[in-house]
């Protein structure tokens, strides 16, 4: 006698048949050779009862064999670890296999001649193999597979980084000019996937223009940074950095000086403000260039330095032993290399000691004359605009008083003059 029933066992519905002497589950889902045809799942066939078999269905001695695994990422040239796990096995086989569906282990058996594959773990709950030396070509699903009726199966992708390499600058010229534009460009192969390419002047980062070019299976990146060149980039260290996840702990970089060649600039700084006769002075001539512009020319006036044991050229300064009145006059520093020539003058005026204690004197003493003077007529600014602000309102007062009645203007004028006869009038004099 046969017995049909629909059961519903991991929210999945099957239909049983079982018999004196056999029980099946079939899966409606499990559809293999047609749409009427269903794979019949025979657990037990010598089983004594049907009602023991189906006790040994429900505890899910069968149907909880699912194998597990997880998605591995690895970077190129590493090690990759692929496990899979089966909760409730009894004694079935694992296996592995690549993308290609080529067999890698078939429970502890090596089936595919490859010394980078190798056996990690095999139970009868865990099959795990590990894999070396990891290429771009590895990449791909493998397969994990359990041999029930019939085979269950899982995916894990395998996720291979490629290492991009270090980095190479091009296009720096050197030296460069002051006033050339130049491009920087920063390329990097390899990468999976596109590296990442950041600028740097000096710790400062700045912003290029990054171009990806896929080659195959990684990318080629560029990143291009355009320059105006001037003399404050002589020395510059510009850096092109990889930012890639491959590279978490030692980013790949490459680093350029620039060298620019630019005309001096030169300027003379004396040592001492007031020259006095008698005294030590050294002229420091401050001339910037690349190439470095030595030596520099002194020249007085035009013409030679007079007196070359007292005025003493020492590399770029001019130093006077002993000033004296002769010393009097304009000097000049001039520096040159192969991009130009630039000069700078200074007027030298020796003061006697003596004169400059009593110059200071007068000075205090003009100065202070020159404040009171200032004082004086600010005070007496400020009187007369009141005494003219004062006798500017009363005209207009007595001129409105002899407006209050006036029927037109020539009244007005004779009433105004009234008031100021009345005024004189009522005048007091004291003696």
């Amino acid at each position: 006698m046969i017995i049909k029933k629909w059961v519903i066992f991991n929210t999945k519905l099957y239909f049983l048949l079982y018999s004196h002497a056999s029980l099946y589950l079939c899966n409606p889902s499990d559809v293999q050779v047609g749409p009427w045809v269903y794979l019949v799942y025979v657990f037990y066939t010598f089983s004594d009862t049907a009602q023991d078999q189906l006790k040994l269905f429900k505890k899910g001695s069968f149907l909880g064999q699912y194998p597990l695994v997880q998605n591995v990422t690895v970077t190129e040239g590493g090690t990759a670890n692929l496990t899979c796990r089966v909760e409730y096995n009894d004694n079935t086989s694992l296996q592995w296999s690549n993308p290609a569906q080529q067999t890698l282990f078939f429970g502890d058996k090596k089936a595919l001649r490859d010394n980078r594959i190798e056996l990690v773990r095999a139970t009868s709950s865990e099959l795990t193999i590990s894999i070396s030396d990891v290429s771009l070509s590895d990449e791909g699903r493998y397969t994990c597979s359990l041999f029930t009726m019939p085979i269950r199966t899982a995916k894990a992708y395998l996720t291979v980084l490629g290492v991009p390499a270090k980095p190479e600058i091009e296009g720096l010229t050197k030296p460069a000019l002051e006033g050339d534009q130049i491009t920087l460009t920063c390329s990097s192969q390899g990468s999976k996937p596109a590296a990442d390419l950041r600028w740097f002047r000096n710790e400062k980062e700045v912003k290029g223009a990054k171009v990806v070019n896929p080659m195959g299976k990684t990318f080629t990146v560029q990143s291009f940074l355009q320059l105006q060149v001037d003399r404050n980039d002589d020395g510059v260290a510009y850096t092109c950095r990889v930012d890639h996840v491959a590279l978490s702990q030692t980013p790949q970089q490459a680093t350029e000086v620039l060298e620019v060649h630019y005309a001096p600039r030169v300027e003379i700084n004396p040592l001492h403000s007031v020259p006095l006769e008698g005294q030590y002075l050294r002229l420091e001539c401050v001339s910037k260039g690349n190439p470095s512009p030595d030596p520099v020319m002194w020249t007085k006036d035009g013409g030679d330095l007079p007196d070359i044991e007292r005025m003493i050229v020492e590399g770029r300064d001019l130093t006077f032993t002993s000033l004296n009145k002769t010393d009097n006059g304009t000097y000049r520093c001039e520096a040159s290399n192969h991009l130009g020539t630039s000069s700078a003058e200074y007027k030298l005026y020796v003061y006697d000691p003596n004169a400059v204690g009593q110059h200071g004197t007068d000075h205090a003493l003009i100065g202070g004359v020159v404040a009171v003077v200032v004082f004086v007529t600010l005070c007496l600014i400020i009187v007369l605009g009141r005494y003219l602000a004062r006798h500017k309102g009363t005209y207009l007062t007595n001129e409105a008083k002899g407006a209050d009645d006036a029927p037109d203007a020539d009244t007005a004028i004779i009433n105004a003059e009234g008031n100021h006869a009345h005024a004189e009038e009522k005048k007091e004099y004291f003696i």
